[in-house]
């Protein structure tokens, strides 16, 4: 009686499979998994489609660059840093708290996310500003700042026309406080603050009266 074979083990390799469940998604996590772990060196289109078990034309079909993967990934973090102020506004009333919530969101995103902060503000981006994902997404996010912002100066009485530069003071007073702590030049603890958090609270609720 012949001797049955034994099954053979499937060699199909997975990198072949282009019908990931959302191979774009898969791929933007991947890449910034490998961002926020090994830094930006070490990512390519290559290392993000062996992250994520694809074949390395696979990204191809979604990024034209390396470049376009890192616009998205900062796509996705200006979504999160919109997100991050709107729940932390929608906890206060107060037009003028509001306003000071959004700034502390704004830290509190900034130093929970130090490499995806660099990237959104970095000159990699730059070169794929056309990007509608990323220009739609970036003007999201600050457009939840000048909301407050107008909001806040409504309820202290003052005009519409004074909005944009108000803006652009608190813009750069969260983007700088964020910045310094990200990179070690100020330590809260310093001004009695136990975190950027804190700081960041007490900073505004002195500018922002």
């Amino acid at each position: 009686m012949p001797r049955a074979k034994k099954p053979q083990p499937d060699t199909a390799k997975p990198e072949a499979n282009y019908h990931h469940g959302d191979l774009r998604t898969a791929l933007i996590a991947a890449a910034r998994h490998i961002l926020e772990t090994e830094g930006r060196e070490a990512l390519s289109l290559r290392a993000a489609a062996r992250a994520a078990g694809v074949s390395q034309a696979a990204p191809y079909h979604h990024f034209a660059s390396k470049e376009a993967l890192l616009a998205a990934i900062a796509a996705q973090g200006f979504d999160e840093l919109a997100d991050v102020m709107t729940e932390r506004m929608a906890k206060e009333p107060d037009p003028i708290a509001r306003l000071n919530a959004s700034g502390v969101g704004y830290v509190a995103f900034a130093v929970n996310n130090p490499e995806i902060f660099a990237l959104m503000f970095g000159g990699l981006t730059s070169q794929v500003s056309g990007e509608p994902a990323l220009r739609e997404s970036g003007g999201r996010a600050y457009g939840v700042l000048q909301d407050a912002i107008m909001e806040s100066q409504k309820a202290k009485g003052r005009t519409a026309a004074d909005g944009p530069l108000a803006g652009l003071w608190s813009w750069c007073g969260v983007h700088g406080l964020a910045k310094l702590v990200i990179e070690q030049k100020l330590d809260p603890k310093k001004y009695g603050a136990p975190s950027a958090e804190a700081l960041a609270a007490a900073m505004l609720a002195r500018v922002n009266t």
